[in-house]
Order: structure tokens, then sequence, then C-alpha cells
């Protein structure tokens, strides 16, 4: 599929969360990056794609950082009030995009506010691979290092076999209807999902894997906030 005929897509991102791990003085996805915050540029992976139709940020109620951002005036962004856990704010995102016009069988890409390094490569590559799937699916890289189960004595138990085991990722790409059942079911089953793959796959979906770079970061310590920085100064940004 060429990238003239990728799908138009929807995006939510939450952003509610305060990242207590950065040990900061702020949400993390309001820290400085190379000039502008992390949610910035996380947007602008999405905002400089032409098949875009339209992006909503899910940021907590008494957020003072949002309206302070210029992405905050594009029209094409909207805001949602955040909820208590991630699915809640992914909810009010999907009802707040169905108000825009979004449809049922419309996409919906989910992307993490503090994963700033998603390369353009890997987004038109989710688009693609997954346009006709029935379900859906992610990006994801597959385990590079030795996995081991730990029992609650910190004592080795085995060793996992990493050939079936992949890292999930964000964009994550689910039909807006689907995502959103999906998600609603699971709250109301009271079943703690961490990403929106976890809720479709409790519904009896089987979301697919489409493999991305390993360098498409979520930054939830200090030392990745760094890394990121080092490797933006030296001019390796996608």
């Amino acid at each position: 599929m060429s990238r003239s005929e990728l799908p138009a897509f929807w995006v939510v991102i939450p952003a509610a969360g305060i990242g207590s791990r950065m040990r900061a003085d702020r949400p993390k996805q309001y820290l400085r990056l190379a000039g502008r915050c992390i949610l910035e540029h996380t947007l602008d992976c999405f905002l400089d794609h032409p098949a875009l139709a339209g992006l909503v940020v899910c940021v907590a109620p008494d957020d003072s950082y949002w309206a302070t951002l210029a992405c905050a005036g594009d029209a094409r962004v909207r805001r949602a009030p955040g909820g208590r856990e991630r699915c809640d704010s992914v909810l009010n995102g999907l009802q707040t995009l169905a108000e825009l016009g979004a449809a049922d069988g419309d996409w919906v890409l989910v992307h993490d506010a503090a994963r700033p390094n998603l390369a353009r490569e890997d987004l038109d590559r989710l688009l693609a691979e997954l346009a006709e799937d029935p379900v859906g699916g992610l990006l994801a890289v597959p385990a590079r290092d030795t996995l081991k189960r730990v029992g609650s004595d910190g004592r080795v138990t085995e060793t996992v076999d990493r050939s079936v085991i992949w890292q999930a990722f964000t964009p994550q790409m689910f039909r807006l209807g689907m995502l959103r059942d999906s998600l609603a079911a699971a709250l109301e089953g009271g079943v703690a999902v961490t990403d929106e793959a976890s809720a479709l796959e409790w519904a009896g979906h089987s979301p697919r894997v489409v493999e991305g770079r390993a360098d498409n970061l979520k930054v939830t310590r200090p030392e990745d906030l760094a890394w990121l920085e080092q490797r933006w100064n030296a001019g390796q940004q996608h």
C-alpha cells in the first residue's frame, strides 16, 4: 500500500498521568526535551501526517499546562477529560471523537503521551499493514534479552522462551466501535487492562503485532529523558 493510499485515522492521546517515577515538579509529558515539552513532540508525530482526521488529548481536569501549549490551539486537536485510569481516559477520548464525527468503523490510534520518538516509517507501516485487518493491532518489538521468571523470594524459577515474547509499544490501532465496546466491557468486568490490546484480547479478539523500531521509547525514568536528549542533540532524531 502506497503512502497516498493509507487510511484516514483518528488519534487519542491519554495524558492525565503524573509520572511519579520521574521525580519531577510536573507531569512527565510536560518535561522539556530539545526545546519543547515531550507532549508537543508526541503530537508532532501525528499532526505532520496527511491522513490524520483529528486528534484528542485527554488531560486531567486540573491540568494547568496544556492550555499554554501552541498545539492546544490547533483546529485538529481537541481536549477531553482524563479519567482515573488509562482506559477511562481513552473511553472519554473515543466519546469526544464520536462527537467530532468519527464513526464506529473508523480507525483510531491510541498513543502514549510520553512516547515522543515514534518514527514516521513505523506509523506508515502500522497504517498500511492493518488497513484491511479485521481486528487491528499494535507496534511491538521482539524480546531481545534472556527473560527470567522470578518468585516472591527474588530467585529465578525458570527461563522464559523469548522467541514468542514481544514488547508492546504504541500506537495501538483499532476500530472505534470495537475498541470502545472492549474497553467498556473490561471496565464493567473489573478487569485490569494496561493497554488497549489487552482489552481486545479479553473480549476474545487477537490483535496483530507489527514490528517497529526499538527506539520508540516511552519516557518513564529520568535516564530515558537523558537518553533521548543526548540522541536528539546528536542529530539522530527521526
